[in-house]
């Protein structure tokens, strides 16, 4: 037998426990090194990296997307380093950026049959599991249909004339000659319509408490998922407890009315009797609500910003919108409400908020899961994997759009092909609030074009930090100075 002191005995396990995390540190060395050349090797004939096990390059996304250049430039660096197509890792996910009308067709086309929507784990907490974002197949059709009431022709009606209203009165409160910041007029503007759209909330504190819990949900959308304190993720989960608290109270409320506002809201609650199959659970009503709200204030909001700048940029496009919305304004009396019929007569202006959502790519790409092994333009894509169709790339591809860095609203002239433009989706999951959109959009550039000329007080192309969709750091502060000859002056 062998005897050992105290000492020598610890020394000798230090020395083994020394040797056993060496060779594990080289192990582990070594597999870090295999999956990253791996990765980087391109198998299944895609090219990129996929990083670490789990992490991979989560960092490097994050790190991006909290820069001033936006989450795309982690996509442009990897355009660079490896072509088109490349993969990568984010979340613990293989990410395929897809950038070819072809591809889009592909997975556009399946939907629901060889894809299902992919979001990052931080968006479907922060905006609900039984959103319209992220629902399976089988809720899928279901919660669209219902949801379809906010967007029939009638209460896009209402909602044009309501938003008209709203958008007049505050422009004029801005006409005493000082810059203000215009992604912050849009995104209150955007955000109150909603919600007397949908609720019928009015009351200014209610919105504004309902504003920034919306706002600490949006930020928390790409975030780590991490309940820690302090963090944007754990603030946005918070935000979200405490605003489906307060929807919670709001739905209670109705069932006690007895003559209740006619609204989304109420239309969703009268089907309790319905079967199943025609109506919302409240969870459903709740997470949904959130949605619309969200999605129809950040990305129309910063689509009307982005149209602002591009029009202070290009004055020819600018002058042949105003001239436009000049013609139609003449042959209306005064104090006018604008009309779905008279912006279905806004040829060019059409033609512009076509291009800004072309060139802003409010909605940089368009996430999916693959349901099984499957190939794209060539590509062999594994199950399980996500694939982005990268509908910035194809907005600004030379093959399809001649210069597409220019401002150019007349090369909407032509018909464009199939999956060439896509600022909405295609498909069963096309965005449900796309026509929304695009009329809030051209009530916006009416009354703010027969009304006034405008300067950008702030040329700094710098991005918003942490933003999911690309919106200028100073929030596009401008100027406004009434236009003598307009026909809002005698309004």
């Amino acid at each position: 037998m062998f005897h050992f002191s105290g000492g020598e005995l610890i020394d000798r396990l230090n020395n083994h426990l020394n040797i056993i995390l060496s060779v594990l540190i080289v192990g582990v060395c070594y597999l870090l090194l295999g999956v990253f050349r791996r990765g980087k090797s391109g198998g299944n004939g895609i090219p990129g990296s996929l990083g670490i096990p789990f992490l991979g390059e989560t960092f490097a996304f994050l790190a991006a997307t909290y820069s001033t250049k936006g989450c795309y430039n982690f996509v442009n660096l990897r355009r660079l380093r490896y072509g088109k197509w490349f993969k990568t890792r984010i979340f613990g996910k293989v990410h395929v950026y897809v950038p070819s009308t072809s591809g889009a067709k592909t997975i556009f086309t399946n939907d629901f049959v060889l894809f299902n929507k992919g979001y990052v784990k931080s968006m479907a907490d922060a905006i609900g599991r039984k959103s319209l974002l992220c629902v399976p197949h089988e809720s899928h059709k279901r919660i669209r249909r219902l949801l379809s009431e906010p967007f029939s022709m009638n209460s896009l009606s209402n909602f044009v004339r309501m938003f008209d209203k709203m958008v007049q009165e505050r422009l004029m409160k801005h006409e005493d000659g000082k810059s203000f910041v215009l992604l912050e007029f849009n995104m209150k503007a955007t955000f109150d319509a909603m919600c007397d759209m949908l609720m019928s909330i009015r009351d200014p504190s209610l919105l504004q408490q309902f504003e920034r819990h919306c706002t600490a949900i949006s930020d928390a959308m790409l975030s780590f998922p991490v309940m820690i304190p302090g963090t944007r993720y754990y603030k946005g989960i918070k935000a979200r407890e405490m605003l489906m608290d307060k929807f919670r109270e709001i739905i209670n409320r109705r069932h006690d009315d007895e003559e209740p506002p006619q609204d989304f809201l109420q239309s969703m609650l009268q089907r309790d009797s319905y079967p199943d199959n025609e109506k919302l659970d409240d969870e459903e009503i709740m997470d949904n609500l959130l949605t619309l709200i969200i999605a129809g204030q950040t990305t129309t909001a910063a689509a009307m910003m982005w149209s602002v700048k591009f029009l202070h940029d290009n004055r020819e496009a600018q002058d042949r919108l105003r001239e436009e919305q000049l013609s139609i304004a003449r042959k209306k009396p005064n104090d006018y409400s604008i009309t779905l019929e008279d912006l279905n007569t806004m040829s060019y202006a059409v033609k512009v908020v076509k291009e800004t959502l072309r060139m802003a790519n409010v909605l940089l790409w368009f996430p999916r899961v693959v349901a099984d092994n499957c190939t794209i333009d060539g590509h062999e894509i594994k199950k399980g994997w996500h694939v982005n169709i990268d509908a910035t790339c194809i907005h600004y591809d030379p093959e399809i759009y001649n210069d597409p860095l220019q401002f150019n609203p007349s090369r909407f002239d032509d018909m464009q092909r199939p999956y060439t433009y896509i600022p909405f989706g295609s498909g069963p999951r096309t965005c449900l609030g796309i026509n929304m959109a695009k009329l809030a959009m051209l009530v916006f550039l009416h009354r703010l074009t027969i009304g006034y000329r405008w300067t950008v007080d702030d040329q700094d192309l710098s991005l918003e930090r942490k933003s999911h969709i690309p919106r200028l750091r100073s929030g596009c502060p401008i100027t406004l100075s009434a236009l003598e000859d307009s026909k809002n002056t005698s309004n």
